[in-house]
């Protein structure tokens, strides 16, 4: 079972009918206890990284998130979930992350072609950099997936997985021992979404 962990922010029932149509029960929730009986868990997110940051610790959700992946259950980020999972983001101010992932996450405007819109929304072909790794075993190089948002992880080379082209090389997916993360969102990206669902639940704990 997968528990996605409810604190206020993201587009939770579309992803667990996603993770439905791979044949993976998933359960929408906020309760520690259901989260600790799961045999993995997503962390899903959109909107501001402060504010989100301040949710998970206003419910104590943030303990919960580092206690399992301290102890080695499969943790996947995604969007905002993922920006998380980094040591600190520059989104309106400093704010400090759960330090999952080594680097930070910063504003993509200065990063990419003067004039390409932000946020970046759309749909864009993965280049994939690590292509053993079990969250990138159902994919291939220019498969595209789909992409919403303003702010970008940087100084994470040893943990990424897959980048894309947007004006500039833009963090796709990352990965560090248990913890990964998906800078699109799967449930929104057709059948390259569910494969990325699918490689997720059947990553061994």
């Amino acid at each position: 079972m997968i528990a996605i962990i409810d604190y206020g922010v993201g587009n939770l029932f579309s992803l667990r009918s996603s993770l439905a149509m791979v044949g993976a029960e998933a359960v929408v929730t906020a309760d520690p206890a259901r989260i600790a009986q799961a045999d993995r868990v997503i962390l899903p997110g959109v909107g501001a990284f402060g504010d989100a940051r301040a949710r998970l610790a206003q419910t104590g959700l943030d303990r919960v998130v580092l206690a399992e992946a301290a102890a080695g259950k499969p943790l996947m980020g995604i969007c905002l979930g993922m920006q998380l999972l980094f040591d600190r983001s520059f989104e309106f101010g400093e704010h400090e992350g759960l330090g999952l992932i080594p680097g930070s996450v910063v504003d993509m405007t200065p990063r990419i072609t003067p004039g390409l819109k932000v946020p970046h929304i759309g749909w864009n072909a993965l280049e994939i950099t690590k292509k053993d790794h079990p969250l990138m075993k159902n994919l291939s190089d220019g498969d595209c997936v789909y992409f919403v948002h303003s702010f970008c992880a940087v100084d994470c080379e040893e943990s990424l997985l897959a980048r894309t082209e947007y004006g500039g090389a833009i963090t796709a997916a990352v990965a560090r021992g248990n913890v990964c993360g998906c800078q699109f969102h799967p449930e929104k990206s057709g059948r390259i979404g569910l494969e990325i669902l699918r490689a997720f639940c059947e990553i061994e704990g």
